[in-house]
């Protein structure tokens, strides 16, 4: 009998194709903050000879593909994974995978997928879905960011796996094998791991762009971009990173609350109340992300107009980053036992 597929929605994208798939294996404990944590995925980086969109790259989590790999890999089971540079075999390999009852991970742009509103189709390849059927000619989708699955179309399909520009996907897809029953020790030693590599990210990560102090070096920017650029520029760059916050995936904020529940759901495998603390912590950066997007978008909407906005968009930054250090520091002192 043919097993069923059900449709998750999610906050980001690659949380919930790993949520679906590992749930569809019969994972049931799995849920996107559990896959977040374990998998690493809370991070900050600004790099600066990158642009994206004209705008400047920051991204508020790590390397797409990282986080379902880290935490497959914890719990015991392995990630396939293929690219391809001929689109016919990439086509012939997913058709396979469909007929075998197998749903798969697909890294696709987002400018040419028909069911995003258009004000959300820009130049972005790091998007993810699940293609787990097709009828006739339209692959049966399940996108985590949607309310209920949609198709795609032998065309539309193949101009998204293969659209161009940076982080081109390449046809790429995955799924996860060698499954296998998860005890309770190999779930708390993976949270116990994924805490770890993250606070030592965030920490102590080389170099001024990345972890915490990526988010100073970000606010040192801001504090020169009207001056330097110009308040049209400027503020164009403002509202890049808001659009990498809020609208690519769930940013900033969005990411530090899914962290926050994931040390919530922790305490279920962990006996520490210091988690819950922490949590709290995460929780009120991420609101104050969120308040940095808003004055971010009303300079962007030239509703504001004077350096004190750059400079409170700033401080704001600077805020944001003494928490995050702090909450990383408590982690990195807790003693699992």
């Amino acid at each position: 009998m043919e097993k069923k597929f059900t449709h998750i929605q999610a906050a980001h994208c690659e949380n919930g194709v790993a949520t679906s798939l590992l749930r569809y294996h019969g994972m049931d404990f799995i849920t996107e903050p559990l896959v977040f944590g374990m998998g690493s995925g809370i991070f900050y980086i600004h790099i600066p000879f990158l642009l994206i969109n004209g705008g400047p790259a920051v991204s508020y989590r790590n390397m797409p593909g990282w986080i379902f790999s880290r935490a497959s890999k914890l719990l015991g089971l392995s990630v396939t994974r293929k690219k391809f540079s001929d689109e016919l075999k990439a086509k012939e390999y997913l058709d396979q995978k469909i007929k075998e009852g197998v749903p798969v991970g697909c890294q696709v742009g987002v400018f040419n997928l028909p069911y995003f509103p258009p004000e959300y189709r820009f130049h972005f390849n790091a998007h993810n879905l699940i293609v787990y059927g097709k009828e006739g000619d339209d692959y049966l989708v399940s996108d985590p960011v949607m309310e209920s699955v949609t198709k795609l179309s032998e065309e539309d399909m193949m101009k998204v796996r293969f659209a161009k520009g940076p982080f081109a996907p390449s046809g790429h897809i995955y799924y996860p094998e060698n499954i296998k029953p998860v005890s309770n020790a190999t779930i708390k030693n993976a949270i116990i791991k994924g805490i770890k590599r993250s606070s030592r990210d965030m920490l102590h990560i080389p170099g001024p762009i990345a972890g915490v102090s990526g988010i100073n070096y970000t606010a040192k920017q801001i504090r020169k971009w009207r001056e330097k650029l110009g308040p049209k520029k400027g503020a164009l760059y403002l509202g890049q990173i808001v659009r990498m916050q809020e609208e690519i995936g769930t940013g900033g904020g969005g990411f530090r609350f899914i962290y926050a529940a994931f040390l919530e759901q922790a305490t279920k495998y962990i006996n520490n109340d210091q988690l819950l603390v922490v949590s709290d912590e995460f929780t009120k950066a991420g609101d104050l992300w969120r308040a940095s997007a808003v004055q971010m978008g009303r300079i962007y909407k030239g509703r504001l107009d004077n350096q004190k906005y750059y400079e409170e968009c700033a401080d704001m930054l600077d805020e944001i980053a003494a928490i995050e250090k702090g909450a990383y520091k408590q982690l990195s002192k807790i003693k699992f036992t």
